[in-house]
């Protein structure tokens, strides 16, 4: 495996193959939450200095969706390498569930523990907005990144890429691996998870269009992001639907656990397997035949950005508002766009051609 370039990843997923055109909820849906977004607070009660210098010291948390999960790590390293960068730290603190309240007592904690920043993965995006309020309140920075918090109850949304692509392009991928045609399922984290909700809808969406008659939406089913409850409804989804011919696993932890059930099943090579998943969990299952392409961006530049943004608020080089702009290191500028969001960029296909170019 050819060890990769961070410069050279951070090209290659910012310029190659956008996957964009298939997806659900309509072309008009926000990318965050079905419900009309509200601008964060923040943007409308402060004014930004973009040339003021970025406070020593900063004290950032990162608060993924559970603390066991290897895409979450590999965000919050980078973010961590990012506070170094400008003489800051950062720490990675959560539960090891998914479910929708067990962020709750973390936020409370970091509260009290006066951190400048927190960055969240939601779980839920209304079940953490109380106590990220309060946070708020206290004068702490709240960005969120890969599944956002109602946008009334925190400064800037890191997304990942634009979630009408993300879902759209799903479907894509999968329609030209099977030709359009056959039974297909969707095998999803948590059933609260806004990103994923929000890629469904668009991947729904897509699915409506007459390029698609011949392609059916069984089921969709929720592994919540755990391994082995991932690996099972793999499973049953086979199980009940027998001529089922294609999955899209839009979760790091479900696209594995799927693709390690079909590598020793009876399935593998007749069942279609993609998702988002990175090229470390899923390589040996490319070089065997199991999966032939699958999508994500890099995570790291995920965490990357999202520690910058958290330090431009914190200085007050910006607000939240749209428009305004803020340097992130070695990604260069960066704009805000509505509802206080800023898009890292558009995924990355992978297949056997490619994936030893990439270790991450």
């Amino acid at each position: 495996m050819r060890p990769m370039r961070l410069a050279a990843l951070t090209t290659a997923l910012t310029t190659v193959l956008v996957l964009g055109a298939a997806a659900c909820g309509g072309t008009t849906k926000s990318s965050v939450t079905s419900a009309p977004a509200q601008p964060p607070a923040s943007s409308a009660a402060a004014s930004a200095d973009p040339n003021a210098p970025i406070k020593q010291g900063l004290k950032l948390a990162f608060l993924p969706k559970q603390i066991n999960n290897p895409y979450m790590t590999i965000v919050a390293t980078a973010g961590a390498e990012a506070a170094g960068e400008f003489q800051g730290e950062a720490k990675e603190v959560g539960p090891s569930d998914a479910s929708a309240s067990s962020q709750i007592s973390y936020i409370n904690t970091l509260t009290q523990q006066g951190h400048d920043a927190i960055l969240i993965s939601a779980n839920d995006p209304n079940a953490v907005c109380g106590p990220l309020q309060q946070a708020r309140d206290k004068g702490i920075k709240i960005v969120s990144y890969d599944s956002d918090a109602a946008p009334e109850c925190r400064d800037l949304f890191i997304n990942q890429a634009d979630s009408e692509e993300v879902g759209r392009s799903q479907v894509k991928l999968l329609a030209e691996m099977i030709g359009h045609k056959g039974e297909i399922a969707i095998l999803s984290a948590t059933a609260n998870a806004t990103n994923q909700n929000t890629w469904i809808e668009f991947m729904k969406d897509e699915l409506s269009k007459a390029e698609y008659k011949d392609m059916k939406l069984v089921k969709v089913a929720y592994g919540d992001d755990e391994d082995q409850k991932s690996f099972t409804e793999t499973q049953g989804l086979l199980q009940a639907y027998p001529e089922l011919k294609g999955i899209i696993s839009p979760t790091t932890v479900g696209v594995a656990a799927a693709a390690r059930y079909l590598s020793g099943s009876k399935y593998k090579g007749e069942v279609v397997l993609t998702g988002l998943g990175t090229p470390n969990q899923m390589r040996q299952f490319v070089k065997d035949g199991t999966v032939e392409k699958f999508a994500l961006w890099n995570p790291k530049d995920l965490g990357y950005l999202a520690s910058y943004a958290a330090a431009a608020l914190v200085s007050g080089r910006i607000t939240g508002a749209e428009g305004e702009t803020f340097t992130a290191g070695r990604l260069g500028e960066r704009t805000i766009g509505a509802n206080g969001e800023v898009i890292l960029g558009p995924p990355f296909t992978f297949e056997a051609g490619n994936i030893d170019d990439f270790d991450f």
